[in-house]
């Protein structure tokens, strides 16, 4: 693989050395890892559920390495949401963050959904997790992403950086920030990003981390954490950023990874590395508080793991946590209508006031309607006014004159128990399920019925007369 000379000189200088056990790592094959689910299974979902060869992630518990040749990605287990294929390395930034069921998270950098569906796995479908994305294509993905994996208390946002702290000040007990940066911890998977890699690239993704940053920490309470990670082995856009937030930013302590990580399996201490960046600024300052705590940051080397370059810090913010003040809705929340009433009585075997312990309702939430599409919105969120929003939690369906049609995403927050009816497909009638095609069923079926592979909910079917409709949204027929 031929890399930028800039780069290899800037590593070089970095690693001494290691640079040739560095180097050499990219003529290797990189890691391939797949993330179970939790939502899953009833939270019991095992590799033994899984028909692939996988070994422990050990920087994630819910992590496995995988073989690409046997391709999980292609599995219909993939699109029941079991898994998410997933880089080894990023994995440990969601255990960083350490996630728990009932806080208040943002992801800010969400796309395409990795950090996010980890995130939310760890929450157990408690609290409320708000997930953006400033670029619109990419925010779609993230929302189908978290459709797939049957989440139920995320709220999807489109929007930059200073619109979210002006809407969510001092909201959050826990942010990530998983910046955009210069990519060059992807090269070895993605030779698009050395294609793309300059000099200066660095110095352009500092300047823009910072200022989200700067936005994170408006929205962050106080005893709140933040968790910021970049995929490049820039130290201006690594330790160095760190270390300038640090020296802006007093009120924030820099956590030991080591208390949320395992250190006897490649992962290493950041260093205070010497002055490389392109122009001389505060951010190349080696300040005693840089030095001295540069360690308790993260490095995830590709010639010490298996896995891909990764950097990650854990802040704190100092303080006593202060009451969250709630901003009173402009609009009232939407009722729930006497049609979702009927359908849930008809072909769910749980409460429609979403009172009830199930996968897809686990708190009571408001409801709330856009235009014919009525959403469970988590408790924990305030006015969906004034911000744009793509999920607003989870989609129960759509409103019609006279009756009410379940939503994909309610498919896949349901356990197979939670439905009346279920058709459950073999190894041969799924794969004409993901075509679009109608299947045979049991007579006695009659109407919404959900559709599970190997005990997974995977959609919708409409039965009538021993004929399973096809429901499944003919935007995900990949087969």
């Amino acid at each position: 693989m031929k890399l930028p000379l800039e780069f290899t000189q800037r590593m070089e200088k970095m690693l001494g050395e290691e640079s040739p056990a560095f180097f050499g790592s990219f003529e290797k094959m990189n890691a391939y890892g797949l993330r179970l689910n939790p939502l899953k299974n009833g939270g019991f979902l095992s590799p033994a559920h899984l028909p692939f060869t996988l070994s422990p992630v050990p920087w994630a518990r819910e992590g496995y390495f995988a073989i690409a040749e046997e391709r999980p990605g292609r599995h219909p287990l993939h699109e029941a949401g079991a898994y998410y294929i997933q880089e080894p390395s990023a994995m440990a930034v969601a255990s960083l963050l350490d996630p728990q069921p009932g806080e208040i998270i943002c992801d800010f950098c969400a796309a395409p959904g990795g950090k996010s569906t980890g995130i939310a796995g760890r929450m157990a479908g408690k609290g409320l997790l708000v997930s953006n994305e400033i670029f619109p294509a990419r925010a779609k993905i993230l929302s189908q992403n978290v459709e797939r994996l049957g989440i139920p208390n995320c709220i999807v946002t489109n929007e930059p950086p200073e619109r979210m702290s002006r809407f969510f000040p001092g909201f959050f007990d826990k942010i990530l920030v998983d910046a955009p940066c210069s990519g060059e911890g992807m090269f070895r998977k993605d030779p698009q990003a050395i294609a793309e890699w300059k000099p200066s690239l660095a110095e352009f993704c500092r300047d823009r981390q910072e200022m989200i940053l700067e936005e994170a920490d408006k929205m962050l309470r106080p005893g709140g954490i933040l968790v910021y990670s970049t995929c490049t082995f820039a130290s201006e856009e690594n330790e160095s950023q760190i270390g300038h937030f640090l020296r802006q930013h007093p009120d924030y302590i820099l956590e030991d990874w080591r208390d949320y990580l395992p250190n006897d399996c490649g992962l290493e201490g950041g260093r205070t590395w010497p002055n490389l960046s392109h122009s001389p600024n505060d951010h190349d300052s080696n300040s005693p508080l840089e030095c001295a705590d540069m360690n308790k940051t993260v490095r995830l080397w590709p010639h010490r793991l298996q896995g891909e370059g990764h950097f990650a810090a854990r802040l704190r913010k100092t303080g006593e946590p202060t009451f969250r003040k709630e901003k009173k809705n402009k609009k009232k929340p939407s009722k729930k209508s006497e049609n979702f009433d009927t359908f849930c009585q008809d072909f769910l075997k749980m409460d429609s006031s979403a009172g009830s312990a199930s996968a897809a309702f686990h708190e009571p939430g408001r409801f709330h309607s856009f235009g014919e599409e009525l959403y469970l919105v988590p408790p924990a969120m305030k006015s969906l006014s004034g911000i744009k929003i793509l999920r607003a939690g989870l989609q129960l369906g759509s409103e019609k004159k006279n009756h009410f049609q379940p939503s994909h995403a309610l498919a896949m927050a349901l356990l197979p128990q939670e439905a009346v009816q279920v058709h459950e497909c073999d190894g041969e009638s799924i794969l004409a399920y993901l075509r679009g095609e109608s299947l045979p069923c049991d007579t006695a079926l009659r109407s919404w019925t959900l559709v599970t592979y190997q005990g997974f909910s995977l959609g919708w079917g409409k039965a009538s007369q021993g004929t399973l409709k096809n429901h499944y949204p003919k935007g995900l027929r990949l087969y």
